[in-house]
């Protein structure tokens, strides 16, 4: 190890990382909120206005918002339909008081994670916001291997394209040949080929795969 790193802890990549976005125009309560996350080792960002979070920069981190459904200038449902807009998918923990219920029914048709009514148990925030962040890591993780599956994909020759829209269609290899006009060898090393390349080895694989990222079977 080297002397300049030893005893210095690893750094955390953003998928490791688990971030709590605080919304709230009270002061005492983005506090008392900062203190109970980074309690159980969470971390945290403060934010005075909806607006602010429009304007930072998201991290690629697992995270979650807890913000008051009733703010100056952008309220929690607008806020919510300009993420919505934007393809932002963070879980939204709204926190809300007694009258607030009928927005809060709203916020969660248009996607929200959960509301807490005021006031509420700490353990109770700790829990949905634990689940919050449960469900946005999740997310992420199939995001990755989504991604992973459609850079394979484009690195497909046309030719394999041709091949795995039939095989995931059902047909056997001379069927795929006789529609392509090539040879059942010349198939068969395409499909070896193209299997190698999405890193699937079971037919089975191969369709789930097609089918998470959408390519048409025909």
């Amino acid at each position: 190890m080297h002397p300049a790193t030893a005893g210095r802890p690893a750094e955390q990549s953003p998928s490791d990382r688990r971030i709590v976005l605080i919304v709230d125009d009270d002061p005492l309560l983005r506090s008392s909120l900062d203190s109970l996350f980074r309690s159980v080792g969470l971390e945290t960002r403060l934010f005075a206005s909806a607006q602010d979070v429009m304007d930072a920069q998201f991290s690629d981190a697992t995270c979650c918002i807890v913000m008051d459904i009733r703010m100056p200038r952008m309220s929690g449902l607008e806020f919510q339909a300009q993420l919505n807009a934007r393809g932002i998918r963070v879980p939204i923990i709204f926190i809300t008081g007694h009258g607030d219920i009928p927005m809060s029914v709203k916020a969660m048709k248009a996607g929200a994670f959960d509301f807490m009514t005021k006031p509420f148990r700490d353990q109770e925030m700790l829990d949905t916001v634990e689940a919050a962040l449960t469900r946005d890591g999740e997310r992420r993780s199939q995001d990755r291997v989504l991604a992973d599956g459609r850079a394979r994909y484009d690195s497909l020759t046309p030719r394999e394209r041709e091949v795995l829209a039939g095989v995931t269609r059902g047909l056997l290899n001379k069927q795929v040949a006789a529609e392509l006009g090539i040879s059942e060898i010349t198939v068969k090393l395409h499909r070896s080929s193209l299997m190698k390349k999405l890193g699937v080895r079971a037919v089975a694989d191969l369709v789930r795969l097609a089918e998470a990222l959408g390519i048409n079977r025909g």
